[in-house]
C-alpha cells in the first residue's frame, strides 16, 4: 500500500525538527559541563569480619522455688517489674511447720526445766552427777530440735537473691506450692551477656578478655564487648566453642538477636566515600568520570565503616568516581572536575 505524499512530507518534516532538536539538546550539554567532586578508587587491605548470630542472656538468672509445701499467701510483684536485693518475693501459708516450731518450743522449755531441776538436785547430793548429764543432753536435743523448725519456717518467706526484673510468674496467690514448684524468674539486669556459638578455627585466636565488636539492632555502631567465658573444648558435631561476651550497661536487652563480629584476617577491597553512592529502588549506582563524561555504573556495596562503603562488583581500581553526583547529573553528560 503506497502512502499520499502529503504524509510522507509531513513525516520528513517532522523528522528533521526531530534531529533539530536532539541535536540542539547535545550542543546544549555539551556547552554547559556539570562541575562534579570525585575521587580515585584504590585497592585497599581491610580486616575480614565474619558475623556469628548470639542471644542476649543475664549473667545472673534465678528460678524461684519453695522449699515447703504450703498455700501462696503474698505474691505482689508482676511480670517486668524491678526488686531490689532481700526484698521480699512470696510468704507461704504453712501451718503445720508453725504448728511444729511451737512444739519444739515447748519441748525447749520442758528439758529446759528438767535440767534446772537435776542441777540442783545434784548440787544436794540427793541425783547422781549422771543425771544431770542425761538431763542436760535433752536440753542440747531440744534446742536443735527448735532450730531445725525455725530453719524450716524461715523457708515460708521468700526473698530476692539479688537485684532484678520478674520475668516469669508462674502461680498466683491461692495456689499450693510445692518443693521444686517454680514460682518465679528473675533476671539481673545490670550484667548482660551476649552468648554464642563460634566456629572452632576462628574460635582459637580469642582469649578471655580480649574485646569483641557485637553489632546490636537498633544501635548505630557496634558496641564493644568483652570475652568473660570462652569453652576449652568445641562441640564434635558443629565444630564450634561457646563464647559469652559482656555487653555494655543499658546497650541491649535479655533475649535480644545480636551478631558477633569475629575477626578473621584481612583482604584486599575497594572503599569508596558513601556520598558517592546512591540508590534507585533496589538497585545501587554511582557515575565514574571517562573521558570527560559521566557514565553510569551499577555495583554491589558490602560493608560500611567510618563513613566509607565497600564495593563488592561494578568497580575497579583506579577509576573515578563522582561524590555526591547532582540530581540533573545523567548518562553521557561532559562534567569538569572541581579542584
Amino acid at each position: 500500500m503506497r502512502l499520499p505524499f502529503q504524509l510522507l512530507l509531513l513525516s520528513v518534516v517532522l523528522s528533521g525538527m526531530s534531529c533539530r532538536r536532539t541535536e540542539s539538546a547535545g550542543t546544549m550539554a555539551d556547552s554547559n559541563p556539570v562541575t562534579v567532586h570525585t575521587t580515585v578508587v584504590a585497592a585497599e587491605s581491610v580486616p575480614t569480619v565474619i558475623e556469628v548470630p548470639a542471644t542476649v542472656r543475664p549473667a545472673q538468672r534465678a528460678v524461684i522455688s519453695a522449699k515447703l509445701t504450703g498455700t501462696i499467701a503474698t505474691l505482689p510483684w508482676g511480670l517486668g517489674q524491678e526488686v531490689r536485693e532481700g526484698d521480699l518475693l512470696v510468704t507461704l501459708a504453712v501451718p503445720e511447720t508453725e504448728a511444729r516450731v511451737r512444739q519444739a518450743q515447748a519441748q525447749l522449755a520442758e528439758a529446759s526445766r528438767a535440767a534446772e531441776r537435776e542441777r540442783t538436785l545434784v548440787a544436794k547430793g540427793v541425783n547422781a552427777p549422771d543425771a544431770q548429764r542425761d538431763a542436760e543432753d535433752r536440753l542440747r536435743f531440744a534446742q536443735a530440735q527448735l532450730a531445725e523448725a525455725e530453719a524450716l519456717l524461715a523457708h515460708a518467706s521468700i526473698h530476692a537473691p539479688f537485684a532484678g526484673v520478674v520475668t516469669e510468674k508462674q502461680v498466683l496467690p491461692g495456689d499450693l506450692a510445692t518443693p521444686g514448684l517454680p514460682l518465679l524468674a528473675l533476671e539481673s539486669t545490670a550484667h548482660l551477656r551476649a552468648e554464642g556459638t563460634i566456629p572452632e578455627h576462628l574460635a582459637t585466636r580469642l582469649h578471655i578478655g580480649d574485646t569483641l565488636a557485637v553489632l546490636v539492632d537498633e544501635q548505630p555502631a557496634p558496641v564493644a564487648g568483652r570475652i568473660e567465658e570462652l569453652s576449652a573444648s568445641a562441640d564434635s558435631i558443629s565444630r564450634s566453642t561457646l563464647a559469652k561476651i559482656a555487653l555494655p550497661a543499658g546497650r541491649a536487652r535479655s533475649g535480644q538477636f545480636v551478631r558477633l563480629q569475629i575477626p578473621a584476617g584481612e583482604h584486599p577491597a575497594l572503599l569508596v566515600p558513601v556520598e558517592a553512592l546512591s540508590r534507585f529502588g533496589q538497585m545501587e549506582r554511582m557515575f565514574v568520570v571517562r573521558d570527560g563524561r559521566a557514565v553510569l555504573r551499577l555495583v554491589k556495596s558490602g560493608r560500611e565503616t567510618a563513613g566509607r562503603i565497600e564495593i563488592l562488583g561494578g568497580l575497579t581500581a583506579g577509576e573515578t568516581v563522582v561524590l555526591a553526583p547532582p540530581a540533573s547529573l545523567r548518562e553521557g553528560d561532559r562534567v569538569t572536575v572541581a579542584p
